[in-house]
């Protein structure tokens, strides 16, 4: 895993000096994304520089280093990720008779690119990926994105300088780039607690579609174009076939997608919650090794949120070489102020926390780690997924009025007398923040669309906190029942903006690569050929994933009710982060700052602490705006 960036002075002012200087800082930024080695080209006729920093795995050796020029001397490349069917196409490159230098995956993408072009070589490579490539003879670059938009890729213009980046600090390490607040993509931020790509909190800047390349010209002139898109996978006819066909076929892809993960020239080994989609990973990484993988879990301790002893169980099944660690709220609390370095654009998704203290963990072992992500949005995993079609089926035909009035109801008792209530369920059966779930549930019933629904249950703030009043909308695509159209979104949304960039930030703030087999998209591409009624089987979520993991883990390990990775955030909030919300949520800081009003916030925190309101999350949102304005954009 590496990072990527670079700049181009359209005016061709800049002396070679200068720009290798830009290029340095851009790749000193982004550091922690690749220490073991760091190098920058520039070509001072062309007014461009590429800068690298390398997180060596595949050839370790200087002839894998990056930037890299095809062997003909027209392309210059710089790429972040792994293709993990680079032997498959090395043979092709060897039958027509190209001598390799080095051993790298890095080296078969360029040469196939220098010979084929981008559009007939990017379908046939099987990996993630964020790639800047240069041509010197059209003076035309190309910046390229993975299907799923696993690795990160941001570009724009400025005036007359383009740039591009793994991480929006690598710009502003540069002397001419201007960060200046998109409202935009602010009041979007507020929306989903991320900034919903292709939006970039800095006006000028997006982030790169998943599943696209764009082209600049020398004139600066920017053309996207869609290489893969989920919506041809979601209109394919359904797959005809038995369940057990359906569960062999499964089973069949995700093991070849962590076999070809598991290719490495360094340590490896897996993040294990102890729920379906990382149990499934581990279970079929640990068939196809020949001695115990390694595998890593952190606990908090407290039993609602501490899923340690889940882990650990199915560790000692499949005969792991299992590491977990019981951390206090503390070790949480302390990581709360690096969270702007790590995410810098504001991102309030808390689990970054969790994710980052087990990807810290992991490196002390190794350098490679596979994880679970993504098979929630694969095989309709979340909840609201579930919910949304009972919900569709229940109350269709219920007049609005009358499901609103229902909804006023069950909302009279507040989340504390709901998270109170949880405590006389069954552990087994206990769903985890249940008031919060009960006030979004409530929320969606009161909707009058399938769509709306959806768009409740995923908004934190739906006030309109910015003055743009700016509506949500669900992406275009095919029309899905509401489970698959939920589904859908989340896949084309929620994953990479949320989920995926969480998974890169945490885990290269340590300078971990983590791999993510479940969203092969071969894997993907087949599950959408399934019928929802196959994933969401007699109201059990992720029935393929299920019925694979169940051939290699009892059911009764790995069976109860969906937690992910949380923290116990609202009591954090009400307790130990009492006083530095209330510092960053206060009315004269928010008024100074004159992004949003002051008055809703101030509302959901006092009925927060007196536990009338669910809004921790919502209010955790807040705190990370503020906190990343002050680290980035200085203090109100």
């Amino acid at each position: 895993m590496c990072g990527i960036s670079g700049l181009i002075d359209l005016r061709n002012e800049t002396s070679h000096a200068r720009l290798s200087e830009s290029g340095q800082a851009m790749a000193q930024a982004m550091w922690h994304r690749g220490p073991d080695m760091g190098e920058v080209w520039a070509d001072a006729d062309a007014g461009i520089a590429m800068a690298f920093r390398r997180l060596a795995i595949i050839d370790l050796s200087p002839l894998g280093a990056q930037p890299m020029r095809s062997s003909d001397g027209r392309y210059v490349m710089t790429y972040n990720g792994e293709i993990y069917n680079y032997r498959d196409l090395a043979k092709d490159l060897a039958g027509r008779s190209y001598k390799f230098r080095g051993a790298s995956d890095s080296e078969v993408i360029l040469e196939l690119f220098a010979r084929d072009g981008i559009a007939a070589t990017l379908p046939r490579m099987v990996g993630m990926f964020a790639i800047a490539l240069w041509d010197t003879q059209t003076r035309k670059l190309v910046l390229v994105r993975d299907r799923l938009g696993i690795k990160p890729l941001y570009f724009g213009r400025q005036g007359n300088h383009v740039y591009w980046a793994s991480e929006l600090k690598a710009m502003r390490a540069t002397s001419t780039f201007a960060a200046k607040l998109s409202p935009i993509a602010l009041d979007g931020y507020l929306k989903g607690n991320v900034v919903p790509a292709p939006a970039c909190i800095y006006q000028d800047l997006e982030m790169l579609s998943p599943g696209h390349y764009a082209e600049i010209d020398t004139a600066g002139e920017i053309s996207r174009h869609c290489y893969w898109s989920m919506a041809q996978f979601a209109n394919q006819p359904i797959a005809t076939l038995s369940e057990e066909e359906v569960i062999d076929q499964t089973e069949s892809l995700i093991a070849d997608a962590v076999k070809l993960r598991m290719v490495a020239d360094v340590p490896l080994g897996a993040l294990l919650s102890g729920g379906v989609d990382s149990s499934t990973v581990v279970a079929l990484m640990q068939q196809a090794s020949d001695r115990p993988i390694k595998t890593f879990t952190i606990g908090f301790g407290a039993s609602d949120y501490d899923e340690a002893h889940h882990a650990a169980a199915v560790a000692r099944h499949l005969g792991t070489d299992h590491t977990s660690l019981d951390l206090s709220p503390q070790d949480a609390l302390d990581l709360i102020p690096n969270l702007p370095d790590w995410y810098d654009e504001p991102f309030a998704d808390s689990s970054a926390l969790p994710t980052y203290l087990v990807s810290k963990l992991a490196r002390d072992q190794v350098t490679v780690a596979l994880s679970g992500d993504g098979g929630d949005e694969v095989f309709f995993g979340y909840n609201r997924h579930k919910a949304l079609g009972q919900i569709e089926r229940r109350i269709s035909a219920v007049p609005a009025p009358m499901r609103r009035m229902g909804a006023a109801a069950l909302a009279a008792p507040g989340p504390a007398i709901w998270d109170t209530l949880a405590q006389f369920m069954p552990e087994s059966k206990r769903p985890r923040m249940l008031g919060t779930k009960v006030q979004k549930l409530l929320r969606a019933l009161a909707a009058g669309t399938p769509d709306a629904r959806y768009l409740d249950l995923v908004t934190h703030w739906p006030e309109d906190l910015t003055g743009l009043n700016i509506p949500g909308q669900l992406p275009d695509g095919p029309v899905l029942d509401p489970s698959a159209r939920a589904a859908y979104a989340d896949t084309l949304g929620y994953l990479p903006n949320d989920i995926l960039t969480k998974v890169d930030r945490a885990s290269m703030a340590v300078s971990l690569e983590a791999r993510v087999p479940l969203l092969d998209h071969r894997l993907v591409e087949f599950a959408w050929t399934l019928p929802t009624e196959l994933k969401i089987r007699n109201g059990i979520s992720k029935w393929p994933l299920r019925q694979v993991l169940y051939r290699h883990v009892p059911q009764t390990l790995v069976d109860r009710p969906k937690s992910g990775f949380a923290i116990p955030l609202g009591d954090w909030l009400r307790g130990p982060l009492r006083d530095w919300a209330e510092t960053l949520l206060s009315q004269d800081r928010l008024k100074s700052r004159g992004w949003i009003d002051p008055a809703p916030v101030r509302q959901a925190w006092k009925d927060h602490l007196n536990g009338r309101g669910a809004r921790a999350e919502a209010l955790w949102g807040i705190c990370m705006l503020e906190a990343w304005a002050e680290r980035w954009m200085g203090k109100p």
